[in-house]
């Protein structure tokens, strides 16, 4: 697991220097007293098209980016802690005359309300959004087959969409947003190549040492057959968790949460399944405590495969459905057998799945250290 995004905010207790070519301050109409200086983003560009943004409002510096693709012509490995990221964060920080990010020591409640959202704050730097990532090889050639089978399987209580091109899957609310977290798994070598390829080309030409390495890394890629795992997790759900204050946090609560991500193709086997197999799988689980229990809920499911539909409102329904939905089959959805067909049955084809490790040649991200 790598962090592929990252935004931080703090507020200092000292003036911030101009660096922007572009200001405005609020003034009280009524008072004409003047209010905090608002400084227009800055842009601080690396090298390799690499762009990290920096936003002062006020004495409140906020930094956002992708840390791990900093001075990197690519960012298919990259940091791997929210400590080397902000590393990255404080030495453009320093570059810029401006002050570092520090760690939170404590944490106070504003009004002495615990419970009101938005009342703890801390001495430190703040965590806006961390977009988490992870790696997975499917296969050569098994990339579209994986994320159009993932697809079919809920997470989070979220709804799992496919987009058109067949390259991404994620997972949305039934509202059709993602205010707490944004999970994603998309084809990395589609991506590379519709994005820094292209621009490697125009901006290097073919025959560049930079051009040549972004194809090496699209070929690896291809060879693993190889899908990232995203997670963007937004400050709400930080915030919710409190996993918001930098040096506080709980990393390993964020582990936790990728994990169970990363988990979620453990279901597939189940559509793969006979009756009876369900039968036993749910019995395995714990989920059924007794045989008669099992083959019911099992019957549901073949009914299911079969186009069945199901009145939702009825109890035993529910029971059934809660059963099912831990293995990953919703009998509230329609059951599209096409989608399942070509990884799940095991005549056609069968995807076996690993986390994938960086080539020996790949340029890893130099760890930095502010001063």
């Amino acid at each position: 697991m790598f962090i592929d995004w990252l935004t931080i905010h703090q507020d200092h207790d000292l003036e911030i220097p101009l660096i922007s070519d572009r200001a405005y301050q609020l003034i009280d109409t009524e008072t004409g007293e003047a209010g905090k200086i608002v400084q227009s983003t800055f842009k601080h560009e690396g090298s390799f098209s690499s762009v990290i943004s920096v936003s002062i409002s006020g004495n409140r510096i906020k930094v956002s980016g992708n840390p791990s693709r900093f001075n990197r012509l690519d960012n298919l490995f990259g940091l791997t802690s929210i400590d080397a990221c902000v590393d990255v964060y404080n030495s453009i920080l320093l570059s810029l005359g401006l002050p570092v990010f520090t760690k939170c020591t404590k944490i106070q409640y504003r009004k002495g309300v615990k419970t009101t959202h938005g009342s703890a704050f801390s001495d430190g730097a703040t965590l806006g959004r961390i977009d988490v990532t992870t790696n997975v090889s499917t296969g050569e050639g098994n990339e579209l087959d994986y994320i159009a089978a993932i697809s079919t399987l809920p997470y989070r209580n979220s709804v799992p969409r496919l987009h058109t091109n067949g390259q991404t899957a994620d997972w949305l609310s039934s509202g059709g947003n993602a205010s707490l977290i944004y999970p994603s798994v998309y084809n990395k070598s589609h991506d590379l190549k519709t994005k820094a390829l292209r621009e490697y080309k125009r901006k290097y030409g073919v025959t560049s040492s930079q051009y040549k390495y972004i194809q090496k890394v699209i070929a690896y890629c291809k060879n693993q057959g190889l899908v990232r795992f995203e997670q963007k997790l937004q400050a709400r759900y930080l915030s919710r968790e409190g996993l918001q204050f930098w040096g506080l946090q709980d990393f390993e609560q964020i582990k936790k949460i990728h994990n169970e991500f990363l988990n979620i193709d453990n279901k597939l086997q189940v559509t793969a399944m006979t009756l009876e197999t369900i039968s036993e799988k749910l019995l395995s689980e714990n989920i059924c405590s007794n045989t008669k229990a099992a083959n019911m809920t099992a019957f549901y499911a073949y009914n299911w495969f079969n186009g069945q539909n199901f009145d939702l409102s009825k109890s035993q329904v529910k029971i059934h459905r809660s059963r099912l939905r831990k293995l990953g089959i919703d009998i509230a959805r329609p059951c599209n057998i096409s989608r399942f067909s070509p990884v799940y049955v095991k005549q056609a084809k069968e995807v076996n799945t690993s986390v994938c490790t960086a080539p020996t040649w790949y340029e890893m991200p130099k760890l930095l250290r502010a001063v």
